[in-house]
């Protein structure tokens, strides 16, 4: 059985992460953490225009090596959208090759959840957002979803919230 993948967007430090890791456990699959992450330490840097394809190529592909081991679903803590609102912000655009992939969001994904920026904000290391950018940055998502006539469930609250709103659309 193929798992629905359910597309878990938002800011820095807007709870994906605890979100999609919390969302697993509950329905006992797997899910994918942001690559970009774990780009950044190994790096020791942020990433530049031309990191960006890779970033979200490689965030697709440890989505897609994750599907085998998932149950009913695959939660997926951000998607190759996310670097391309990012990549818009940051850089001024979307590389050509970057938009083909956030392009099948519309297809691939069967639930996008978009994370309130409504919880504390905490620095990520590296990371060069701040609590401004979260702002600017959420704005811009929204209105990617919105351009692109893609449906969205805005999660909020305290971890216990979120939970039980996701859980209601699954």
């Amino acid at each position: 059985m193929t798992p629905r993948r359910i597309a878990i967007l938002g800011t820095a430090s807007s709870g994906k992460t605890t979100l999609a890791e919390a969302l697993a456990e509950r329905y006992g699959t797997v899910w994918v953490p942001e690559y970009l992450r774990e780009f950044v330490d190994a790096e020791g840097r942020v990433p530049v225009a031309a990191d960006q394809i890779h970033i979200a190529r490689t965030q697709r592909a440890r989505e897609d090596a994750a599907a085998p081991q998932a149950g009913k679903y695959l939660f997926c803590d951000t998607t190759p959208l996310m670097t391309a609102v990012y990549s818009r912000h940051y850089f001024g655009g979307i590389d050509a090759e970057l938009a083909v992939l956030a392009d099948a969001h519309q297809r691939d994904y069967a639930l996008t959840l978009v994370t309130a920026p409504d919880i504390p904000w905490v620095a990520d290391g590296l990371q060069r957002e701040n609590e401004e950018v979260s702002v600017i940055v959420n704005r811009l998502l929204l209105d990617e979803l919105a351009a692109r006539g893609i449906p969205y469930l805005l999660i909020s609250g305290d971890p216990d919230q979120r939970i039980s709103q996701a859980s209601g659309y699954l």
